[in-house]
């Protein structure tokens, strides 16, 4: 079974690795469900894990339409990612109307090579799972993120399993939201998938001795100055326990 932690900083990377993940996915912006991070944090990463490090490609939250200025930003980051000398990046590109945008995907993934490429849950936005699952194949995905087009993935697991059916062994598909311990064999039994993706989250209290509580969350109700998002590795290991049990 291969573990990929989504994760959104460095101390998170590192604590995956420290799981015994076999994968990381590395984004920044969790509330808008993960953006490019910058290429610091990247160069990071990549120095200090031995783990595979797969970026993801996303110039904004939102749709996955995007303008020809986002388009360039779009290369410009893989670019560096390949400068930085990362395994992998995720990106996925929609037409208005719900199908993939292979011209455009098929010029990223050609740019990225010889990274691996996987279609991230723009996967998910597509009108037809079937149609889009051989338009992946067809440009040369390597692999597919997907929930099943539903919020989560234990919802989609069917889905899932039919689309796994239906790629052969052609491309990996691999479910991806929601997955906890709760939910994990409930999903891995039902799709029969070898991939799984998942963040293990947990949070802990910032360092900050001096705190001023006028302003915490800078006026959100979050507090979020004073807690910090990271991975628990301990999570990691008992998912891989689920994950694998027979």
């Amino acid at each position: 079974m291969i573990c990929e932690i989504v994760v959104y900083n460095i101390e998170s990377a590192l604590k995956a690795q420290e799981g015994g993940a076999d994968r990381i996915e590395l984004c920044d912006n969790p509330g808008e469900g993960g953006t490019t991070p910058s290429y610091g944090t990247i160069e990071a990463v990549r120095q200090n894990v031995s783990l595979d490090v797969y970026v993801m490609i996303r110039p904004r939250g939102g749709d996955f339409h995007y303008t020809n200025y986002e388009f360039h930003c779009m290369k410009r980051d893989i670019a560096q990612c390949q400068k930085i000398s990362v395994d992998g990046v995720v990106f996925g590109i929609l037409n208005p109307d719900g199908t993939l945008d292979k011209t455009r995907c098929k010029e990223l993934i050609a740019k990225a090579r010889p990274l691996k490429v996987t279609c991230h849950r723009a996967f998910d936005m597509t009108r037809d799972p079937f149609e889009a699952l051989e338009d992946c194949i067809e440009i040369g995905f390597d692999r597919i993120l997907t929930a099943g087009q539903q919020a989560q993935a234990v919802k989609g697991a069917e889905l899932i399993g039919e689309l796994l059916k239906k790629a052969n062994g052609r491309i990996a598909i691999m479910p991806g939201s929601g997955v906890n311990e709760d939910t994990v064999q409930e999903i891995l039994d039902k799709s029969r998938a070898t991939e799984i993706h998942f963040s293990a989250m947990s949070f802990r209290e910032s360092k900050m001795i001096y705190r001023n509580q006028d302003i915490e969350g800078m006026g959100s109700d979050e507090g979020a100055e004073f807690k910090v998002r990271t991975v628990d590795p301990d999570r990691v290991r008992a998912m891989r326990t689920l994950a694998e049990k027979k």
